[in-house]
């Protein structure tokens, strides 16, 4: 069967292939004469991306905008091609290694300095795609081909040799509840995708249209399926999308899916945490739930780029300033602590170390730490891993489409992502945030964190009683509607109760500005016409109710 890909992206790229690569970051000055506006973010941002924002009051910065396209054409006509741009970083990645081409790219007015990030052409390794390792754990330990013998159900769900690791954090519990990820988009920043449009079981993935689209930041447009990719994201995927009842069954089998290349298996380049950001980028466009990278970056090929313990502060790296600000933008952010546990390294790596990130160790099968899963503290203090599932001998599907077992915090960051992608979709008023905070804080070891456990091996039914009461305010029902939308001159909100209520109204822009603030007494069942509104240029507004007991934010359209 041929599967149709979707890709996404706001400007059209040329790429070609060079026998060197020689990539460069060109950061620039501002995003002056831009034709992209915060009042118009639809031409920039899926209705989904602004719906998960502002479900979480989060409010449009300058971030968001796009970089200033003809910026970008001024920097190919020099001569470079132009991979990628990254709004968030306002930036431009280029391939070229012709020093007269990044001379008079730094020439331009536009243009503050430029990175470079790839310093050599890679060879590519030796080793069949579907047996690399990354991150120095050997990628699988077990083989079993076909169904395992005795399977393992809980209540009508058979999840074969996958029962564990999903009954270990309690998502099986969700799935009897029957939530296994419904509605939820989940992005996973990996280094290729081997055979996933061929393996059996991802069949009720693309059988449901739950492989929603693929990207490729390294090579654009490349194949993320193909002979010659990695097949690390193929059993990442699998902790997460595998539905073969008896033999593997993941945490959200019913989530979908982007598929979205970053890293480049065949070497270990400062690139790649470009790539990453790109990627996040991709995702929070798209209006992506959670975020899964089973990545991490210490050191590379090419010591120049090497990063220090002192850089795991939350705050230093690319790929962590990136996971920081995805996470900011209301996207749950999941990463693998990594696997230099007991090693002259051992502490987390980047994306890991970020404050906003949730970083996942590693467990064996009985909950005991597993030896390689690297160890807190950051830099500056902070505990992590957030939290553990298991990592030692996890289920996963291998290239080939066998069910074996693997080791590796790659594992236990997905088993999680999907895992708390049921726990989302059951507690859908909550934000990221909050829903990380209630996983830490009903988890096995929430009295006392460490740097091994962090908070320890999650409950995720625990926390979804837990949520109901973490605040009560964002569980209750909206309380005011707004009408009409879009409008012209002054919009009404609705009491939706049938008692009377007082209520603050605070209008902001969409830049974050605070407009205008009232307070108003509605009559139950009754309407108040916001004249302030009359004044107002057209654009998008978003409107903060508040009263003792509750808060809403609206998004309102003035045309």
């Amino acid at each position: 069967m041929k599967h149709i890909l979707i890709l996404f992206s706001a400007i059209i790229i040329s790429v070609s292939l060079f026998s060197q690569e020689q990539k460069h970051v060109v950061f620039l000055k501002n995003k002056d004469n831009n034709p992209y506006s915060l009042s118009n973010p639809l031409a920039f941002l899926t209705q989904r991306s602004l719906d998960r924002r502002s479900k979480s009051n989060i409010l449009l910065d300058q971030k968001d905008l796009p970089v200033t396209p003809s910026y970008i054409t001024q920097i190919a006509s020099k001569g470079a091609v132009v991979v990628y741009s990254l709004k968030w970083f306002n930036a431009v990645v280029v391939n070229t290694n012709d020093p007269a081409v990044l001379a008079a790219i730094t020439a331009l007015p536009f243009v503050d300095h430029i990175d470079q990030v790839l310093l050599d052409g890679p060879q590519k390794k030796a080793g069949t795609p579907g047996f690399q390792s990354i991150d120095g754990i050997p990628p699988y330990t077990l083989f079993k081909n076909g169904p395992v013998s005795t399977p393992k159900t809980s209540n009508s769900i058979n999840y074969g040799e996958a029962y564990n690791q999903a009954h270990m954090v309690a998502v099986d519990g969700l799935h009897n509840l029957g939530f296994m990820g419904e509605g939820m988009m989940i992005a996973i920043l990996d280094a290729g995708f081997y055979h996933v449009d061929q393996i059996a079981a991802f069949d009720s993935l693309w059988m449901n249209n739950r492989i929603l689209g693929t990207r490729d930041f390294s090579i654009p447009g490349n194949n993320v399926f193909g002979d010659d990719m990695h097949t690390h994201g193929t059993s990442v995927l699998s902790t997460m999308g595998a539905n073969l009842p008896g033999s593997m069954v993941g945490t959200a089998p019913h989530a979908s899916f982007w598929l979205v290349r970053t890293e480049v298996g065949d070497y270990e380049m400062l690139i790649e945490e470009y790539n990453w950001a790109g990627g996040a980028e991709f995702a929070d466009s798209l209006g992506v739930d959670v975020i899964n990278s089973s990545l991490g970056y210490t050191e590379f090929d090419n010591p120049a780029f090497n990063h220090t313990y002192a850089s795991m502060d939350g705050n230093t790296t690319p790929v962590t300033r990136a996971a920081d600000l995805a996470a900011s933008r209301g996207i749950l952010v999941v990463n693998s602590a990594g696997n230099s546990g007991g090693s002259t390294w051992q502490y987390i790596g980047a994306p890991a170390d970020g404050d906003s990130v949730f970083s996942i160790g590693a467990v064996d099968a009985s909950g005991s730490y597993a030896y390689f899963s690297s160890t807190g503290p950051t830099f500056d203090g902070r505990i992590k891993p957030d939290v553990t599932a298991q990592g030692q001998g996890t289920t996963v599907i291998s290239g080939s489409g066998n069910v074996v077992q693997g080791s590796g915090t790659s594992f236990s960051s997905p088993v999680m992502a999907g895992s708390l992608a049921c726990l989302w979709q059951s507690t859908p008023a909550f934000s990221a945030e909050q829903i990380r905070i209630a996983v830490r804080n009903t988890a096995s070891m929430a009295s006392n964190p460490d740097s091994l456990y962090g908070w320890g091996i999650p409950n995720l039914m625990n926390a979804r009683a837990t949520l109901s009461t973490v605040d009560s305010r964002s569980a209750q029902p909206n309380v005011v509607t707004l009408f009409p939308t879009p409008f012209t001159t002054a919009p009404f909100l609705k009491n939706t109760v049938n008692a009377a209520m007082t209520i603050t109204v605070e209008v902001l822009a969409v830049t974050g500005q605070l407009v205008s603030s009232k307070y108003f007494v509605i009559p139950g069942s009754s309407s108040v016409r916001l004249d302030d509104f009359s004044a107002f240029k057209p654009g998008i507004y978003f409107l903060r109710i508040s009263t003792g007991t509750s808060r809403q934010v609206i998004r309102a359209i003035k045309i």
